[in-house]
């Protein structure tokens, strides 16, 4: 079944890259993937999470898609990992944290940390690299913003504290938005 989501999801995929460089989108929901394997075994959830992105941000693929090649179970963590694009940043990142502190399944919250963790990663690094100019590439330009949502991921998983997916994301983030 992962390989089956990881040929999905390159399929998926083709011809993007991550927002203001030329790095191919697809290394993310691979990292993704590896991510939550160190937090399970659970093939469908791995699956899922290499699958994250792809009802999301790419308009050919819907969640019945993944229902008919995947079954129930994935199509319903990759539905529950997946933002409304038309509703604005704030919106969709007040959704994100309120349903990770308060709504989430565990398998859902494995997906996510391995999606912020991957995430926070790239920002750091990229952060490195070119500095304040970093924040120019998102919709949300406002470093101050972006370090309010990734802190308050810091509580809507702190049900994953403990582990070392979550200390990381906790130092990167702190790293990278100190106060």
């Amino acid at each position: 079944m992962i390989n089956k989501a990881i040929q999905f999801a390159v399929t998926a995929h083709a011809g993007q890259y991550r927002k203001g460089t030329t790095t191919p989108f697809i290394l993310h929901p691979l990292e993704v993937g590896v991510i939550v394997s160190t937090l399970t075994s659970d093939e469908e959830i791995i699956s899922a999470a290499i699958l994250h992105d792809t009802v999301e941000d790419c308009p050919q693929i819907s969640v019945e898609d993944i229902r008919q090649e995947f079954g129930d179970r994935v199509a319903s963590m990759v539905d529950c990992e997946s933002e409304d694009k038309s509703k604005t940043w704030l919106e969709r990142k007040a959704h994100t944290i309120e349903y990770l502190k308060h709504h989430a399944s565990k398998e859902v919250s494995y997906i996510a940390m391995g999606d912020k963790l991957a995430n926070i990663r790239s920002l750091v690094r990229d952060y490195e690299q070119v500095g304040e100019e970093l924040w120019n590439r998102f919709n949300m330009k406002d470093p101050k913003m972006q370090g309010w949502y990734y802190r308050s991921i810091i509580d809507s998983l702190s049900c994953l504290q403990g582990c070392p997916a979550y200390e990381e994301y906790v130092e990167l983030v702190n790293r990278l938005f100190k106060e």
